[in-house]
């Protein structure tokens, strides 16, 4: 069922670290304070563990615990859940944004663009691909933290009514945090949507959120600082329509293949 109007929750919350049934118990107390018609509810990244480089211990398959949470919340709320968690795989570990909805229906994007200055290049196996998914008729690029610095992985070619982000982006580089993200939104006129943590991890990174959306032109929808918060927004079809056609900057875009 194709839907003109998309109720988001942004969920911004602390992290407690590599403990992922606490995580998973914190965050359905903030689904508590989701609205009858949210459509999507969005975790940060690796929103059972935070930003943890030690997957062997913390390691789920995609048949485990949190995305069987997952489900079960979804239904429960009759929304879509997302976020990335440590998945084990053949052998290989993934840093996976996991998208899961009410019917039970999951599809997921490995992250592409592996934070090496933390060594995840060294853990983490890097996705291959991007991935679109297609609810209630909305196109939703999925995209993981760090991919938010390499605009051509998310260039606009296939035509996604949104962008989303989720991450565990520091304090001292929420700057461009702001900036890309509300840039995505400009050059590939659609909506861009950033979720981050806050808190302070076992590594002594401290994060300020700065959870946020964007519409089609770059204005500024919703914005959270630096508390816990579930941020709302509502994103519309229309908006992108009529934008894309007064506007259609996006016939003139280059053409090019990923490889």
């Amino acid at each position: 069922m194709e839907r003109d109007q998309l109720n988001v929750a942004m969920i911004q919350s602390d992290l407690i670290w590599e403990q992922p049934a606490q995580n998973r118990l914190a965050f359905e107390k903030h689904f508590t304070q989701l609205t009858e018609n949210c459509d999507l509810a969005i975790l940060p990244e690796m929103f059972t563990t935070g930003f943890s480089m030690n997957p062997g211990p913390l390691a789920e398959t995609m048949d485990g615990i949190t995305v069987q949470w997952m489900k079960a919340q979804a239904k429960k709320y009759k929304t879509a859940i997302c976020g990335s968690l440590i998945i084990e795989e053949n052998d290989l570990y993934y840093n996976r944004f996991v998208f899961v909805t009410p019917e039970g229906t999951v599809d997921y994007y490995n992250k592409r663009h592996t934070f090496n200055m933390a060594g995840e290049g060294e853990k983490y196996q890097a996705g291959d691909a991007p991935i679109t998914v297609t609810y209630l008729g909305w196109k939703i690029l999925l995209q993981v933290c760090y991919d938010l610095r390499f605009p051509v992985f998310a260039r606009n070619t296939s035509g996604y009514d949104v962008v989303l982000y989720v991450a565990n982006w520091p304090e001292a580089r929420v700057g461009a945090w702001d900036t890309l993200l509300q840039a995505r939104a400009i050059e590939n006129m659609a909506y861009a949507i950033g979720v981050n943590r806050v808190g302070t991890d076992a590594n002594n990174l401290n994060y300020v959120g700065h959870t946020a959306a964007y519409d089609v032109l770059g204005k500024t929808m919703a914005i959270a600082r630096v508390e816990e918060k579930v941020v709302l927004a509502t994103l519309s079809k229309n908006h992108i329509k009529e934008t894309r056609a007064k506007l259609p900057f996006l016939q003139d875009k280059d053409v090019f293949t990923l490889g």
